[in-house]
């Protein structure tokens, strides 16, 4: 009686544990489906089509068999480019530096293979976004915190090819600069930021929390009324200490692709 109450017992526990086990399996399908799906639409609708091209052309032109190196930067036309990337028939000859987690989960999922910084200095081409770029293709870059990483690359590498959609081309600067701080430093970065007439605002989480960067670090996002000579305020500011990195990028890419929402890209060529 007893061995039989336990076995009915031990079997319910089982069946019970199983279900669940099946249960978190679904759910976690469902997340990493679902997870997926965001990354794919990245890109807001009206420049998909025109990202897909930007994507082709880009690769056509800029990667081939002799390509060893190349850097991979952040954004959703440069996920665009990753995803053709992938496509090649010689991607396995390529080896990749990603500046964030996010763009290197996209570049394993396309079989990429993802190798660590000790090949920075030999970095043949990047392909990254852009959060604007002005009249003078001058970039704010740091809205998906990875700056640091990001211009580390551009430093590096021979070639940078940059895509954006066409509502992030502007005249002048109109939105916040991302700068990286150290969080020993951030107080005494606020105060100097603000006696350069900044207005400095410490990035955070929808739930609350600090937003901290894949190097440990906080984010000011600083806006400034006008910037005159950015390359001027670029340096200026990377002499603040604990400032580790700033999102004015005044290394000017070789190409720029602008995306349309009609679908169709403009390529300009940047000349000094």
């Amino acid at each position: 009686m007893h061995t039989k109450l336990g076995l009915s017992l031990n079997s319910t526990i089982v069946g019970t544990f199983l279900i669940h086990r099946i249960y978190d399996h679904c759910n976690l399908t469902m997340q990493y489906k679902r997870t997926e799906e965001s990354r794919r639409n990245w890109i807001p609708a009206p420049f998909q089509q025109a990202a897909q091209k930007i994507a082709a052309d880009a690769v056509e032109h800029f990667l081939s068999e002799d390509v060893r190196v190349i850097g991979l930067g952040s954004g959703p036309m440069a996920a665009a480019i990753i995803r053709e990337i992938s496509k090649m028939p010689y991607k396995e000859s390529l080896q990749c530096i990603a500046t964030s987690t996010q763009i290197k989960l996209e570049a394993q999922e396309g079989r990429l293979r993802i190798v660590d910084e000790n090949l920075v200095t030999e970095v043949e081409v990047v392909f990254d976004g852009a959060d604007q770029v002005d009249k003078t293709r001058n970039m704010i870059k740091g809205g998906g915190g990875a700056l640091l990483k990001e211009k580390i690359l551009h430093s590096a590498a021979k070639k940078v090819i940059v895509t954006a959609e066409s509502t992030k081309y502007v005249e002048c600067f109109n939105r916040t600069v991302p700068i990286e701080v150290h969080p020993f430093a951030r107080h005494i970065v606020r105060k100097k930021l603000e006696e350069l007439s900044g207005y400095p605002r410490l990035r955070m989480l929808d739930e609350g929390y600090v937003y901290v960067t894949e190097n440990g670090n906080f984010i000011l996002d600083t806006l400034f009324t006008s910037i005159p000579d950015i390359r001027k305020k670029e340096v200026e500011l990377k002499s603040i200490a604990g400032v580790l990195e700033v999102g004015l990028f005044t290394r000017h890419a070789d190409i720029y692709y602008k995306a349309n929402e009609d679908g169709s890209f403009e390529k300009i060529v940047h000349r000094s």
